[in-house]
C-alpha cells in the first residue's frame, strides 16, 4: 500500500465528512434555521398566489397560482444555498475559524469547498421538496409530476452555492454580501420568470433574462412541474452544469490561498 493511500481516506469520505460536519451544526438548531426558508415560499405563495391570482386568473395557460408554485420550487433553493456559502462560508472563515481545523485533517481546500457546495445542493433539494410538499398538500401541483423538481433543486443549489463561495473569494467584509443579495438575488427574482413569463419583459431584456441564472432552474422545475417537457430544458440543464462547475473552479482557484494562509 503507498504513503499516499494511508495519508488520505477516499474521496468520497473526505468530502462527505465536510457535507456531516455542517448536517451536525445544522441540526443542532432545527427549528430556528429551517423554520424561515420554509416559511417564506409559504407565505409568498399564499400572499401573492391567491391574493393577486384572483386578479390574474391564469398565466401562461395556467391557474396562476400553479404557475407561481411551480416556479417557487427552485427559488427558495437559490436564497438558502447562495446565503449559506456567503455569509455561512465567510463567517466559517474569517471569525470561527472552522476551517483551520478542517484542514489540519486529511482533506484537500478542494475537497473542503466541493463539500461546501454539495451542502448547499443538499439544502436546496431538502427545501425544494419542502415547497412541493406543500403545493401538493394544498392540490396546486400533481407530487406524481413534479416528483422530480427537487433534483432541480439539488442543481440550483449547487449552482447558487458555488456562486456564494465566489462572492465570499471578493468581499472584503461581511456587510457587502448585501449587494448580492438586495442588488444582484433579489431583482433576478423578478426577471427570470417566477412570477410572470419572460415573453412579457420588453425585447431588449429578453436576452438578459437568457443570462441570469436563475431563469435555467425556473424554467426547468416548471416544465417537469407542469408535465410540460420540451428541447430547450436541454439547453437549461447544461447551462447550469457548465456554470456551477466553472463557478466551483473559480472559487477553488480564488478561495484556495485565504484558506492555506
Amino acid at each position: 500500500m503507498s504513503s499516499s493511500s494511508l495519508r488520505y481516506p477516499p474521496l468520497w469520505n473526505r468530502v462527505g465528512s465536510v457535507w456531516y460536519r455542517h448536517l451536525r451544526v445544522y441540526s443542532q438548531n432545527l427549528i430556528s434555521n429551517a423554520l424561515p426558508p420554509f416559511l417564506e415560499p409559504l407565505i409568498f405563495l399564499v400572499g401573492i398566489g391567491v391574493g393577486l391570482g384572483q386578479f390574474i386568473g391564469r398565466m401562461d395557460g395556467v391557474p396562476y397560482i400553479e404557475y407561481l408554485a411551480s416556479g417557487l420550487l427552485v427559488t427558495t433553493a437559490m436564497f438558502t444555498a447562495a446565503f449559506e456559502c456567503s455569509f455561512g462560508t465567510y463567517i466559517r472563515l474569517e471569525f470561527d475559524k472552522v476551517y483551520d481545523g478542517m484542514l489540519a485533517a486529511p482533506i484537500t481546500v478542494t475537497n473542503l469547498l466541493v463539500g461546501e457546495v454539495l451542502w448547499a445542493a443538499t439544502k436546496g433539494l431538502v427545501f425544494s421538496l419542502t415547497v412541493l410538499i406543500i403545493a401538493s398538500v394544498f392540490g396546486i401541483l400533481n407530487p406524481a409530476t413534479a416528483a422530480l423538481a427537487p433534483i432541480v433543486g439539488f442543481m440550483t443549489g449547487a449552482m447558487f452555492g458555488a456562486f456564494g463561495l465566489v462572492a465570499t473569494s471578493i468581499v472584503n467584509n461581511i456587510s457587502q454580501f448585501n449587494f448580492l443579495f438586495s442588488g444582484f438575488l433579489s431583482p433576478m427574482f423578478f426577471f427570470s420568470g417566477v412570477v410572470f413569463p419572460i415573453s412579457r419583459l420588453p425585447a431588449v431584456v429578453r436576452p438578459l433574462a437568457e443570462v441570469l441564472p436563475l431563469t435555467h432552474p425556473v424554467r426547468l422545475a416548471r416544465a417537469i412541474a407542469l408535465d410540460r417537457l420540451e428541447p430547450i430544458i436541454v439547453w437549461d440543464v447544461a447551462y447550469m452544469l457548465i456554470v456551477t462547475v466553472g463557478l466551483t473552479i473559480l472559487a477553488i482557484v480564488r478561495l484556495r490561498r485565504r484558506l492555506v494562509d
